[in-house]
């Protein structure tokens, strides 16, 4: 009975959800960014708005890129007005970031990241996890193998330990 059983649950098995990195996102710079290009190495995606009150979040997502980007760290800024907090147009978004808060870190076009327009990797991760922004600045963790190591909300600033030890135990 045992045998029968294992043989049913392996021909009709579920195959696991994953992630879909391969569906691009406008890089602000222009052209696109793939989260599937930086496999291999640990990926911080982070919804962003520049009039929230989270907004200075900016510069702790800054130092966490120059902390470790070279051992591997990219930290993704997707900047989304699903909460109604974004500038009008990425050009702004880019000067707001840079006079501000020096940014240099990947940027994607101005992007949803819930509801009925939600990019496909946020709606891979609400999936995959349940978990899908509430607000501005929530976090998600990506392994260098390309699955969700953790999922943080807007209170969680970018450099807490929660999110660092995590990330030091995936670099090279």
């Amino acid at each position: 009975m045992r045998f029968i059983a294992i043989l049913f649950a392996s021909v009709f098995a579920v195959p696991a959800l994953a992630l879909d990195l391969d569906a691009p996102f406008g890089n602000i710079d222009g052209g696109e960014i793939r989260l599937s290009d930086w496999v291999g190495q640990p990926v911080l995606v982070v919804n962003t708005a520049s009039r929230c009150g989270f907004t200075p979040q900016y510069e702790g997502l800054q130092a966490l890129y120059d902390a470790y980007r070279d051992r591997g760290l990219v930290v993704l800024a997707v900047p989304s007005d699903d909460f109604r907090q974004e500038l009008s147009s990425e050009a702004e978004v880019k000067e707001f970031c840079e006079v501000n808060f020096g940014l240099d870190l990947p940027m994607t076009t101005i992007t949803s990241v819930r509801g009925d327009a939600v990019h496909p990797f946020y709606a891979s991760v609400l999936a995959e996890t349940g978990f899908a922004p509430s607000w501005n600045f929530n976090k998600v963790l990506i392994t260098p193998e390309g699955e969700v190591a953790g999922t943080w909300g807007s209170t969680t600033r970018p450099t807490a330990g929660a999110i660092t030890k995590k990330i030091e135990a995936m670099l090279n």
